[in-house]
This record gives structure tokens, C-alpha cells and sequence, in this order.
């Protein structure tokens, strides 16, 4: 299989692993060498629940006796996608009441874009330096890193680029910014977290200029922080709030949702504002609202800064520089990007698997799913620090 894996399926990389997966199952996957691996990556923050969660298995399987796909985006009410979009209105704050449903998380930033522009009349997007939202064109033409891009120009116009955390930037939002798009925790450059007044006063001169804060909450969301979505950490709310990864407990989704005001506008001058034929996909849906209602119910949330602080109390080592991040999505600081992936392959050795950061290499990523024991998170900072001693 692993030969079939590099001859046939498109790689992204010059080093993929090439693992071979026979099975997964809570915080584990299993591989065809007949080992289990502990699992400090949840999919890239995928799988809130682990892996082969019971009721995210079951809502999956009793769609699947129902339907499947019946029509396109927006035409039918169908079960699922109607109960998850009505739970996700009942779970936030106003103004977020509506919930546009799509693939991914690049689609759902590509939309976010398209609903700021048509409800203010205006071109200009304003994002972040060293931002990361995807790699679909859009959402490319938003992220921070000019290496990712320049191969893959001309992307789109008048977006400008200003620093995380700096006050004096914010100036540069005027009445000419249809939007401003920020991660509410910068992923790819390292989990970085927003100091504690920052998002009231970008939120604050946005509604000044009458531009749209977009949130992209497509890591951070659903409990990771300790939060359903993490700028509830911050007293602010989005305009327009984006969604993915964890959403789905293991399968592709993604969303974007605001107020009714601001997402009707997509319904008509033109009409199909944005359309997908799978967005809302009634199987995807069932796995989404048993995931939501999962986290909103179990009280996995309120271990989340217990298990934060276990990470924190364990990964204490002269080799780490330092820790960035939030709840369940932490940055170990190792150095040297050669030198954390040596002590990623070595976790694999051992039996644990840890990844990095997309833009800073020197940071390895520990993003478990909620549902990772103590005992669990022991075990694998056991490994973490063995592979620091002998490397």
C-alpha cells in the first residue's frame, strides 16, 4: 500500500511519512505493523472526539440507512443540517443566528470574503501577517506567508497586510476595508494568542469604519480553548464567525455564519450569492451535530484547562524554549526546525505522534482530542521528554 501511496495519491511534500493505518480508535491509530501510536495530533485538530467516537459512528450509519446526497445546497430541508445549524444558533451569542454550511475550511473563508464585500459595497480586505486560512485562491490571497504565494500569482487585489498584536496597524483599517479576517489564535505561525485587549480594539475600530470583523475560528473552535469557540476568551463577537476541522469529529466540513441582516444578502443582486452542491450534506451534517452536541453536553470543556496545564507542568526541559497557545492547541518551542522534526520521527519511533507548525517548523505541534485522558497525556510527555534526552 505505502508503494501505491507514492506512486498514484498526489503528495504535498518531498517527506510524507507514508504510514500505513489499519485502524483508529479514541486516542490511538493502529498501523498495518501491528503497533499503536498514541495520538498528540487529532488529524491536525480534526477529531474533537477522538477517533471512531461511538455517537459520532452511529449518527453517520443512521443517515447512511436514510440518504445521502438529494440535492443542492439551500433547496431541501433535510434533518441534520437543519438540527446542527439550529444548535449552533442556540450555542453562540448574537449576533450569530444563521450558518452557512460548505466542504472546508478554505471554502468557508472563500465565502466569509465573498459576504463581507457584497453586504458593505467594498473591495478592500485587511488580514494579518503571517496569517494562514487555506489554500484554495481566496483564501491564499488572505494568508500571511509570501513563500506559500508568490509561486501562485496573481491572487486577489487589495488585500493588505498588518502585524498580530499591534495596536498602531489598526489605523490602517478605514472606510474603505470591506473586512478585517484574523484567526482568533494564529495557527501556522505558532499558536499565538492575542493579548488580552487587543480583539475589543480591533472589534471597536471596525464598527468605527463600518467594516466586518471575520473570525477564523477553524482550529480554535468547537471546545479546544476550553470554549466552544475561542473569542469567547476575549469579550468580543464576530460578524461573520468561520468554521471547520473540529466541526465534524473526523469528516470534511466547513461553515461560516452571521446575523440574518448580513447573510441574506448572498440570496439575491445576484442570487447565488455563493452555492455548493455537497455543502450540507445531510451524512457530513449528522457527524457535525453529534460532535457539537457531544462537546456542548459531556463537560469536555471544563477539563481543558486541566489537561493545558498538565502539558505545562510535564514539558519542562532545556531544550524547550518555549510554550505558545491555548487549551488543547499548544506550540512546544524546540529551536530549530531540523531538530523538531528529528524529535517528531523519534516520537514515532516510540510510539507517539506529534507534527509542526506550517510556517514555524521550530514549534511541534501537540493538538490531542478533547477527549485525551490525564493518564494518556502522561504517556506521551514520557515519550516527548525521552526523545529530548537522547537526541
Amino acid at each position: 500500500m505505502q508503494k501505491d501511496f507514492f506512486a498514484y495519491q498526489a503528495q504535498t511534500t518531498p517527506y510524507a511519512a507514508g504510514f500505513e493505518v489499519e485502524k483508529a480508535e479514541g486516542s490511538y491509530i493502529y498501523g498495518k505493523d501491528g503497533k499503536r501510536y498514541l495520538d498528540f495530533v487529532a488529524g491536525v485538530s480534526a477529531n474533537t472526539l477522538g477517533h471512531s467516537h461511538p455517537k459520532v459512528v452511529k449518527a453517520i450509519k443512521d443517515q447512511a440507512d436514510q440518504y445521502l446526497h438529494v440535492m443542492v445546497y439551500g433547496e431541501y430541508a433535510q434533518e441534520q443540517p437543519v438540527a446542527l445549524c439550529r444548535l449552533l444558533a442556540e450555542a453562540t451569542p448574537d449576533p450569530l443566528e444563521i450558518t452557512y454550511l460548505v466542504n472546508s475550511g478554505a471554502e468557508a473563508i472563500d465565502g466569509s470574503l465573498k459576504l463581507a464585500k457584497r453586504y458593505t459595497g467594498r473591495e478592500e480586505i485587511i488580514s494579518f501577517k503571517n496569517s494562514y486560512h487555506g489554500n484554495t485562491h481566496g483564501a491564499l490571497s488572505v494568508s500571511g506567508n509570501e513563500i506559500h504565494k508568490r509561486e501562485f500569482r496573481p491572487l486577489l487585489p487589495m488585500v493588505t497586510f498588518i502585524s498580530f498584536n499591534d495596536e498602531q496597524d489598526l489605523d490602517l483599517i478605514t472606510e474603505k476595508t470591506a473586512c478585517v479576517i484574523l484567526e482568533t489564535i494564529q495557527g501556522a505561525a505558532g499558536f499565538l494568542v492575542p493579548d488580552r485587549d487587543y480583539l475589543r480594539k480591533l472589534k471597536k475600530r471596525c464598527e468605527e469604519v463600518g467594516a466586518l470583523l471575520i473570525l477564523d475560528e477553524i482550529q480554535p473552535g468547537f471546545g479546544r480553548t476550553g470554549k466552544l469557540f475561542s473569542f469567547e476568551h476575549f469579550g468580543i463577537v464576530p460578524d461573520i464567525l468561520v468554521m471547520g476541522k473540529g466541526m465534524g469529529g473526523g469528516v470534511p466540513v466547513g461553515a461560516f455564519m452571521s446575523s440574518r441582516k448580513i447573510m441574506e444578502t448572498l440570496t439575491h443582486s445576484p442570487k447565488l450569492g455563493h452555492i455548493t452542491t455537497f455543502g450540507g450534506n445531510p451524512l457530513i451534517a449528522a457527524a457535525s451535530h453529534a460532535t457539537l452536541k457531544e462537546v456542548l453536553e459531556s463537560g469536555l470543556m471544563n477539563e481543558v484547562d486541566e489537561k493545558e496545564a498538565l502539558f505545562r507542568e510535564l514539558l519542562v526541559h532545556p531544550k524547550i524554549k518555549n510554550i505558545n497557545g491555548k487549551g488543547l492547541m499548544l506550540a512546544v518551542n524546540l529551536g530549530a526546525p531540523e531538530y523538531t522534526l528529528e524529535v517528531a520521527k523519534k516520537c514515532m519511533e516510540k510510539g507517539l505522534i506529534v507534527f509542526w507548525q506550517l510556517y514555524r517548523n521550530e514549534y511541534m505541534r501537540i493538538s490531542p482530542p478533547l477527549t485525551i485522558s490525564l493518564d494518556e497525556i502522561r504517556e506521551g510527555c514520557a515519550v516527548i521528554l525521552d526523545a529530548l534526552n537522547n537526541n
